[in-house]
């Protein structure tokens, strides 16, 4: 199978495709304009011309669900969308956080917790052992220097945008930050072929992206 992989919740749009569990090609850029809008399915062309297929070639998208950026996410499932409902091919789904983590497993670390921004000391994340298997689910979590003390004996590494604030408050002598990273298209691979072999497919009509939060906007000003 071919499939076409979109991440869009974060500043790194990216887009990949892969031959079943194999990555044939990505192409992604970080900005911190937030260029989902006017890049994603410019980059969906290019990686597409980097597998050597077209559009018609692809059997099934997986979107990376979020939580992030609303606006990005909500670019991203609607692209997913429009690609499913034009291809006729199933969408699946993955957690965003999932493709921070994924390039870390069976490393040194105990516990590997991706982490995203969520504005002022809040981060969503959620938190894996070592073999990638999830100990805690994925949440919105205000930091201070009482957070994750459980885990102050252990080598952890906080991975995300999130991660550089997290650095600023913990109190955890073994642990390691990556705040430089962005979830990523082609870390969506492994668990994205899985659930299409499980045929675990979304709804294309309702599917909705994982906010995690209701969004807030800034309210306009009423000029009298």
């Amino acid at each position: 199978m071919n499939i076409l992989y979109l991440e869009t919740s974060s500043k790194n749009c990216s887009v990949a495709i892969s031959e079943d569990d194999q990555l044939r090609c990505v192409c992604e850029e970080v900005s911190e304009n937030y260029k989902q809008s006017e890049s994603l399915h410019t980059f969906v062309e290019w990686a597409l011309e980097g597998a050597g297929i077209s559009l018609k070639d692809i059997d099934a998208v997986c979107l990376g669900k979020g939580p992030g950026s609303y606006t990005g996410l909500r670019i991203g499932a609607a692209s997913a969308k429009g690609f499913c409902f034009g291809l006729g091919v199933p969408l699946v789904t993955v957690n965003s956080l999932d493709s921070l983590a994924e390039p870390f497993f069976n490393q040194e670390y105990d516990y590997i917790i991706p982490m995203v921004d969520a504005r002022r000391m809040e981060v969503y994340c959620n938190i894996f052992d070592k073999s990638g298997n999830e100990v805690q689910p994925t949440e919105a979590k205000i930091l201070d220097e009482k957070s994750f003390l459980e885990l102050k004996d252990s080598k952890v590494l906080f991975v995300g945008d999130g991660a550089k604030k997290a650095k600023e408050v913990l109190q955890l002598p073994k642990a390691s930050y990556e705040h430089e990273r962005y979830p990523s298209a082609q870390y969506l691979i492994r668990k994205g072929a899985e659930v299409i072999q499980q045929k675990n497919f979304e709804d294309i009509a309702y599917f909705e992206p994982f906010y995690l939060k209701d969004f807030q906007g800034v309210k306009k000003k009423t000029i009298k």
